[in-house]
């Protein structure tokens, strides 16, 4: 279980204090699943809440205790039945060799924000498109029987 000073834990509180709970921990108590979706959480985001119910204080502590030695991680808070946990990204074997990856394409390895801003873009280019071609009146039917005024 990694120690905080209190300073590192003052910060990890307020850079927690907008995040909602992942994970539910119920009647079950920590289930190797539920274990295995907190290693997952702490992995993609570091800082997470985990959210216990049905439990008394002593036993909210007891199993933040359990958690954290479980998954190695630091307890930052609890505060009612929410518990914040952290700890530091660890190593995959996918990062540890970034000489066996293949050179992402330009047109793959857009953010979010540049693909949302190309589908605005395209979305607006087409409304433009759509508007230049308003029909200003209808053709004229041809063929037999159309009589012209004469």
């Amino acid at each position: 279980m990694t120690e905080l000073t209190p300073a590192e834990r003052s910060d990890l509180r307020a850079r927690a204090h907008h995040l909602n709970p992942v994970v539910t921990v119920a009647g079950n108590g920590l289930t190797p699943a539920v274990l295995a979706e907190i290693e997952r959480a702490l992995q993609a985001h570091e800082l997470i809440k985990v959210k216990v119910q049905g439990a008394e204080r002593e036993q909210r502590e007891a199993l933040m205790q359990a958690l954290c030695a479980a998954v190695d991680a630091a307890p930052v808070q609890h505060i009612g039945s929410i518990l914040v946990v952290w700890r530091a990204r660890r190593e995959d074997e996918k990062t540890a060799a970034p000489a066996e990856k293949k050179p992402a394409r330009a047109s793959t390895a857009k953010s979010a924000a540049a693909f949302a801003a190309a589908a605005r873009r395209a979305a607006l280019a087409k409304a433009s498109a759509e508007s230049r071609r308003s029909p200003a009146r209808a053709p004229a039917p041809r063929g037999r029987g159309v009589a012209r005024g004469r």
